[in-house]
């Protein structure tokens, strides 16, 4: 498992509640706060997907059979453990607070 991949593991699932100024003063402004982190969370949902896809591909064939498809676990353990992980939003908002990304304006 790669270090990122650890890192997302590590977020807590469960959402929580947060302080809107503590948000609004990462940036000066609350709305520039929810830009980032979203920006963030869109980047780390699309790199999700693709490394989803790519375990995923590597048991597919074109010629599958109806019982192959149910009967492969390994499939499904890849995709049990992306269902553990937590929201990219989530994951976002505690690298957002940690001081983890980084942002400028223009």
């Amino acid at each position: 498992m790669s270090t990122n991949k650890r890192a997302m593991a590590a977020v807590n699932p469960l959402v929580e509640t947060r302080d809107v100024i503590a948000i609004k003063n990462k940036t000066g402004n609350l709305y520039e706060s929810i830009v980032v982190m979203s920006r963030r969370a869109n980047q780390i949902a699309v790199t999700m997907k693709e490394e989803l896809h790519k375990k995923l591909d590597e048991f597919s064939s074109h010629a599958d059979t109806l019982e192959e498809i149910h009967e492969n676990k390994e499939q499904i353990e890849i995709s049990k453990i992306y269902e553990r992980m937590a929201n990219p939003s989530l994951q976002a908002a505690t690298e957002f607070f940690d001081d983890k990304i980084y942002y400028r304006k223009k």
